[in-house]
């Protein structure tokens, strides 16, 4: 058959930095267009995390309507795109009005942390101070990063939220059901609707019954007639609305974590991936059944693949700051003018040279759970300059991953014998070369980075009704592998990684009370006040 002719499949890959839309070819899985945007992340407090709904839309359109120009230069009809399927950043929290389809709040990304007052005080209240008190339903631990603290946030502090939810306007999502929506119609009969992967995300979500929860949703006080409808993560939720591909089934959808999994073909029991975005998640399948962890791993659902299908698990590793400390070294110090910038920095050294760099900017995730961590740099010296701290950042990558990675290996009993790894760091052959080394094991990466969207597009061509993407063993594609071996021995690599153990402790306990910020920046904090140095009193006079 001509390639010309194949049917294609379009993904959104709307991420916490950017937004891709990729264009594949269903027989042979390789990219035929895509582009992409970067999103803006405010920071309105210290620990706050935002993102704007409407830029998220529009660039939803935007790299959609790119796309489709390019295809259309390569004369490519946009008539062979048979379904859309949406990957996405996971727990980011939404509520808007369903009438006027306007958000009534900036979106709160999973990193932000503006919840650490609401989640100590559900820890202390939980019996034992047990934060994996709800883990027995949800699979995870009490923590900022899911969405219901965020939802809790915007139901007690947004009065436009607490109107809207009184005269039932108000519709609350993750970043996957804002898309759809606005995608299928918006406030014009757009869809309400999720996937059991990202609703596993909230916390208000039972991975038993794979439903919302309703003792969960009283727990939370959430009410649950704002919930989105669950759905499995491949089949037709709805039809493009407007835009270029209006009348193209959305049929495929998954959080990105799950979505790499899939796009790393990881179907099989014991099959994992570690991707390396803005954070690095090393996600296990289990199978069928859902696993526990003991040693600080989440419990998720991996992705349901059909109505009928049984719903798959897996143990997760997530990393709060994998890619985002580039992006801090970039921004907020002016270390590097580009991420790609890096990789020269550090190879010009080849050793962090004793210092160590612990990025827990939104406290430390897997497997501490411990939110009121801070980011540390030590082992400084006056010898240590910017390309040694390059070197620390991108080391600290790998000993997060060497860190979840252990992890996984004590809770599945089979340890891993070598890394399949994903995301934009991957493209650093300098970072993956240390996380070989790290972890004293072999590390592989795809030629086709682009997993995490490949893996949306390999749900949506698979849904019954579009079943132009086979998910059979014997028809998936090879995949074409680069292999980077360790090259240190294993005394060093261990003296490194305790030391690292080390750096670690020194950053835990930091930011014990409330973050509380007065109206000339943040003072540090005593009892929970903010404590500003007080102006000096003019001398008092003592007359002879």
């Amino acid at each position: 058959m001509d390639p010309g002719l194949d049917p294609l499949v379009a993904a959104i890959d709307q991420g916490t930095s950017s937004t891709r839309f990729l264009v594949f070819n269903a027989k042979t899985a390789k990219v035929i267009s895509h582009h992409q945007v970067e999103i803006k992340q405010s920071f309105p407090k210290e620990g706050w995390v935002e993102e704007d709904p409407k830029e998220i839309i529009q660039s939803v359109y935007e790299c959609l309507e790119r796309t489709c120009e390019k295809l259309s230069q390569l004369n490519i009809d946009l008539s062979n795109i048979k379904a859309v399927g949406v990957t996405n950043q996971r727990e980011t929290t939404l509520v808007w009005d369903k009438e006027t389809g306007e958000p009534l709040y900036n979106a709160i990304v999973w990193l932000d942390l503006r919840t650490q007052s609401t989640v100590e005080r559900l820890i202390n209240k939980a019996p034992g101070q047990n934060k994996n008190h709800l883990k027995h339903k949800t699979g995870l631990p009490i923590s900022t990063y899911f969405s219901a603290v965020k939802l809790r946030w915007l139901l007690d502090n947004v009065e436009e939220v607490q109107q809207a939810v009184a005269s039932g306007r108000a519709l609350f999502g993750t970043v996957d059901s804002w898309i759809i929506w606005c995608l299928t119609g918006g406030n014009n009969g757009g869809v309400h609707c999720t996937d059991v992967s990202n609703a596993s995300r909230t916390m208000l979500f039972n991975i038993n019954s794979l439903d919302w929860d309703p003792e969960l949703c009283r727990y939370f006080d959430v009410p649950m007639q704002i919930l989105p409808e669950v759905r499995s993560s491949s089949e037709i939720y709805g039809y493009m609305k407007s835009s270029s591909l209006a009348g193209v089934p959305i049929s495929g959808c998954l959080g990105d974590q799950s979505a790499a999994l899939v796009g790393q073909m990881c179907f099989n029991e014991g099959q994992a991936k570690n991707t390396y975005g803005t954070g690095c998640f090393l996600l296990r399948n289990t199978g069928t059944k859902a696993v526990m962890s003991t040693h600080g791993l989440l419990t998720t659902v991996a992705y349901k693949l059909g109505k009928d299908e049984p719903a798959c698990f897996a143990l997760e590793g997530s990393v709060a700051i994998a890619g985002a400390v580039v992006r801090w070294l970039k921004d907020n110090m002016g270390i590097v003018q580009s991420a790609s910038e890096i990789e020269k920095l550090a190879a010009a050294v080849g050793t962090s040279y004793g210092c160590y760099f612990v990025p827990a900017f939104s406290g430390l995730y897997a497997p501490y759970w411990e939110p009121s961590a801070r980011g540390i740099i030590c082992g400084l010296t006056q010898f240590t300059n910017r390309s040694h701290l390059a070197f620390a950042a991108l080391e600290a990558v790998c000993f997060q991953t060497r860190e979840i990675l252990d992890a996984m290996n004590l809770d599945s009993g089979v340890p891993l014998t070598q890394l399949q790894v994903d995301g934009g760091m991957t493209t650093n052959r300098l970072l993956m070369q240390l996380q070989a080394d790290i972890l004293c094991m072999p590390v592989s990466r795809p030629a086709m980075a682009e997993t995490t969207a490949l893996g949306a597009a390999m749900a949506a061509g698979a849904a019954e009704g579009v079943d132009v993407w086979s998910l059979r063993p014997e028809d998936l594609p090879e995949v074409i592998s680069e292999k980077y071996e360790p090259q240190i021995n294993s005394e060093e690599s261990e003296f490194r990684f305790a030391r690292w153990k080390k750096a670690v402790q020194k950053a835990m306990n930091w930011e014990t009370t409330e973050p509380c910020c007065n109206s000339n920046g943040c003072g540090k904090k005593i009892n929970g006040a903010p404590w500003v140095v007080p102006p000096t009193p003019p001398p008092t006079r003592v007359d002879p």
